[in-house]
C-alpha cells in the first residue's frame, strides 16, 4: 500500500475507534524536542502526515533557526539557510517539503524590519526577509510583487505555499519602519499568485492552505508590529479564498480585530476553518470554527477569558490555547466541535504522564493522525522546549 493511503486508513481507524469508544480517556505520550547544541530555546509549528515536524529553535548566538524535526532528529535548516541571521519554518507537508522566512545577506533598501526579528528582540543586522521553500536539504527563495521582503506560511502536499509578499507601492499610513504595502499570495510552482483582500485594504496576509487549492487568512490596515502575529497590520477581516482566488469574508464573533484579531488560520480538507475573533465589546476574544458560512464560537477552558484556535484536521479536531486572567496560557484541544454543540475544551496538561516537566502552554500544528505539536515551559529550567504528543 502507498505510503499516502497507509496513512489516510491509519487516520480513519483511528477515527472510527474514537467514535466506537467514546468512554474512553484521551491521553498522550509526551516528546520532549529539545534545543540545539548551546541554545535554550525551540518552537514546534506545525506537523505533516508523514510525522516531519517544522518550527524554529535558537542557536548559542540569540537568533532563531528555522528548524525540522526529522525522524525524531532536530536539524537546523537555517544554517546556511538564506545566509542571513534569524529564519522560522512554519510548514511541511507529507514530502518533506517546508516552508517559512529567512533574512538573507542584502542590505533592506528602506530600513524595515519586516519579518520583525529586530522588533522582538533578536540579534538582527537589518538585511531584507524571504519567504523561502527547502527540500532535497537546500533552502530557496520565493520570489516577492517586487518589493523587498515577504514571509511563507503553510504549505500542502501538492506544494502550493501560502503567505504575503511587498510590491513597490508605498503605504503612507505604515509606521516606521514599514513603508510598502504587503498582500497576501499563494506560490504553485514556485509562481507567485496575489490574492485580494477585503475591499479598501491594503494589508493582509494568507495563512492556511488544504489540498483542494483553498485558502484562509485576514486583511486590515497598516499598523505598529503586533508581536503575536509578527505583522505590520490589525487583523480585521477573516477570509476564505478558493482555488480561483475569489475571496469571502468570513463572518466574526461582533469584535473590531484590535484586541485579539479576527483571522482564520487553518483549513481542513473538509472545508472547515479556524482562528480567533474578538467579541462584541472588544473586552476579549475566543477561538472560531468556521463551518458553513457560520461562526461557531468555541469558548474557552472554564475560569479562563480568551481562547485562540490554530489548527483543524480532517477529523474535526481543533488545536489552541486558553488564556487566564492573569495572561497564562494552557495548550487545549476541542474534540469534534459542531454547530450547536462546540464542546469545552479539554487541558492537554491533564491527557500527559504526570510529573512530565513540562507545562503545554500552545499547541500549534495537528495532523490526521491527531498528533499535535506546539511550545511548551520547561518547569526545572524555565526554558521554552517544542514538544510533540503522540495519543496513546
Amino acid at each position: 500500500m502507498k505510503p499516502t493511503l497507509t496513512l489516510i486508513a491509519a487516520s480513519t481507524l483511528l477515527a472510527a475507534l474514537a467514535v466506537a469508544q467514546p468512554g474512553k480517556k484521551l491521553q498522550y505520550t509526551l516528546t520532549d524536542l529539545g534545543v540545539l547544541p548551546g541554545g535554550t530555546f525551540s518552537y514546534a509549528a506545525g506537523i505533516s502526515n508523514s510525522g516531519q515536524i517544522a518550527g524554529h529553535a535558537g542557536a548559542a548566538d540569540g537568533t532563531w533557526r528555522a528548524a525540522l524535526w526529522l525522524n525524531g532528529q532536530l536539524k537546523n535548516i537555517g544554517t546556511p539557510g538564506l545566509g542571513g541571521q534569524n529564519s522560522e519554518a512554519f510548514g511541511i507537508n507529507l514530502f518533506g517539503h517546508a516552508s517559512g522566512e529567512a533574512q538573507t545577506t542584502i542590505e533592506d533598501p528602506n530600513g524595515e524590519d519586516f519579518c520583525g526579528f529586530k522588533a522582538l528582540g533578536l540579534p538582527s543586522n537589518g538585511t531584507t526577509c524571504l519567504p523561502f521553500v527547502w527540500h532535497n536539504g537546500v533552502m530557496n527563495a520565493l520570489p516577492t510583487l517586487g518589493g523587498p521582503n515577504g514571509s511563507a506560511d503553510a504549505i500542502n502536499d501538492l506544494g502550493e505555499i501560502t503567505g504575503y509578499a511587498e510590491n513597490l507601492t508605498q503605504d503612507p499610513s505604515c509606521p516606521s519602519p514599514q513603508i510598502y504595502q504587503f498582500k497576501p499570495v499563494v506560490w504553485k510552482q514556485q509562481e507567485i499568485h496575489e490574492l485580494p483582500t477585503y475591499p479598501g485594504d491594503l494589508e493582509g496576509y494568507a495563512l492556511g492552505i488544504n489540498d483542494f487549492g483553498q485558502v484562509v487568512g485576514a486583511s486590515g490596515p497598516c499598523a505598529p508590529f503586533n508581536p503575536n502575529a509578527q505583522v505590520y497590520f490589525t487583523l480585521v477581516h477573516p477570509l476564505l479564498w478558493q482555488s480561483d482566488g475569489s475571496v469571502t469574508h468570513l463572518p466574526t464573533l461582533g469584535g473590531s480585530g484590535n484586541v485579539f484579531g479576527n483571522s482564520a488560520c487553518a483549513i481542513n480538507n473538509r472545508g472547515q476553518a479556524v482562528g480567533q475573533s474578538d467579541l462584541t465589546g472588544d473586552t476579549t476574544g475566543h477561538g472560531v470554527l468556521w463551518q458553513h458560512g457560520a461562526a461557531i464560537d468555541l469558548g474557552v477552558f472554564p475560569g479562563d477569558f480568551a481562547s485562540l484556535a490554530f489548527d483543524i484536521n480532517d477529523f474535526g479536531q481543533v488545536i489552541g490555547t486558553s488564556i487566564d486572567g492573569g495572561f497564562n496560557l494552557r495548550a487545549v484541544l476541542w474534540q469534534h466541535p459542531e454547530p450547536g454543540n462546540p464542546g469545552v475544551p479539554l487541558d492537554l496538561n491533564t491527557l500527559i504522564p504526570a510529573n512530565s516537566g513540562l507545562q503545554l502552554q500552545l499547541a500549534e500544528g495537528l495532523n490526521d493522525l491527531g498528533e499535535i505539536v506546539g511550545f511548551a515551559l520547561q518547569t526545572s529550567s524555565g526554558q521554552t522546549h517544542g514538544f510533540l504528543l503522540t495519543p496513546r
